[in-house]
C-alpha cells in the first residue's frame, strides 16, 4: 500500500511557496479546468473525488477574488476618466 502523505499534492501549506498559496488567475483558472477535466472524466474514488471538488472550490474562490479586483481597478479607472480634467494651455 502506497503511502498518500508522501504525495507532492499534499504538502502542508507552510511547504507551499507564495505563488502556490495564492496563484494567478491564468494558473487557477488552468488548474480549474484541470480539475473539473478529471472529476469529468470518473474513474476516481470518494475520497479523490471529494478532494478535487474541495480545490476546485477553493480555486473558484481564487478566480473570483482576481475577477472582483479587476472589476474595482475598472471601476475606479473608469470614475477616473470621467472626472473634469483641468484644461492646460499648451
Amino acid at each position: 500500500m502506497a503511502d498518500e502523505k508522501a504525495s507532492p499534492e499534499k504538502a502542508s501549506p507552510a511547504e507551499k511557496t507564495p505563488e502556490e498559496a495564492t496563484p494567478s488567475y491564468e494558473r487557477a483558472r488552468e488548474e480549474l479546468t484541470e480539475v473539473v477535466r478529471r472529476l469529468e472524466t470518473g474513474g476516481l474514488t470518494l475520497e479523490q473525488s471529494i478532494e478535487l471538488w474541495e480545490r476546485g472550490e477553493k480555486l473558484a474562490a481564487i478566480c473570483e477574488e482576481w475577477l472582483q479586483g479587476a472589476r474595482v481597478k475598472l471601476a475606479a479607472a473608469m470614475a477616473q476618466r470621467q472626472e473634469p480634467q483641468e484644461e492646460t494651455p499648451f
